[in-house]
């Protein structure tokens, strides 16, 4: 299977149901592809800066499809995914998904606690909804890249960032660094 026919699976598998009745479905799907970066390169922008989010397709309203794009020791704040359910495939490189709680009290400043740590390689899926926490993604590599496609269903525009020592949120605007291979200006 290519990448094109990655997209088409998951256009058909998402079209009639909700994410949560196929969500085995869609891990099952996202693994059965093996990452060939002449598939997905035209997708994956890279940005001194920060991590880039590179929209590859809308999925008909029910998902987004991105690939992420990590520079060496980039990585994601602390944040939630507002209600939709997130799968994570590494296409290239290693990252590492900290787990947190969610705080207890969002009018007590107190530091988040971390719940679980896991590092993913290659070709391995994870997947993460508001349901198991809050969390952060990191390219802790200091001479890799790493690349991870990501498939939010339900899509949203707008998520919480949580400072990891306060545990206070702050809402965030999703932005995409390029669409459809084209960078945004």
């Amino acid at each position: 299977m290519n990448f094109e026919e990655l997209i088409k699976k998951l256009h058909v598998l998402l079209a009639e149901k909700d994410v949560a009745e196929v969500k085995e479905e869609v891990i099952r799907v996202m693994k059965s592809y093996k990452s060939n970066k002449d598939d997905w390169k035209k997708y994956a922008h890279f940005s001194a800066q920060s991590y880039t989010r590179n929209l590859v397709d809308r999925g008909n309203g029910k998902f987004n499809l991105i690939l992420l794009c990590w520079g060496e020791g980039q990585g994601s704040g602390v944040h939630d995914h507002s209600g939709s359910h997130c799968f994570m495939k590494i296409m290239e490189g290693q990252l590492v998904e900290t787990l947190f709680a969610w705080p207890h009290d969002p009018n007590v400043q107190e530091q988040l606690t971390e719940i679980d740590s896991k590092t993913y390689e290659n070709d391995q899926v994870a997947h993460i909804c508001d349901d198991h926490g809050i969390h952060r993604v990191e390219n802790r590599s200091h001479s890799n890249p790493a690349v991870s496609l990501h498939l939010y269903s339900p899509p949203f525009d707008a998520a919480q960032s949580f400072d990891e020592n306060s545990g206070k949120a702050k809402k965030c605007k999703v932005t995409f660094h390029s669409e459809n291979g084209q960078i945004n200006n």
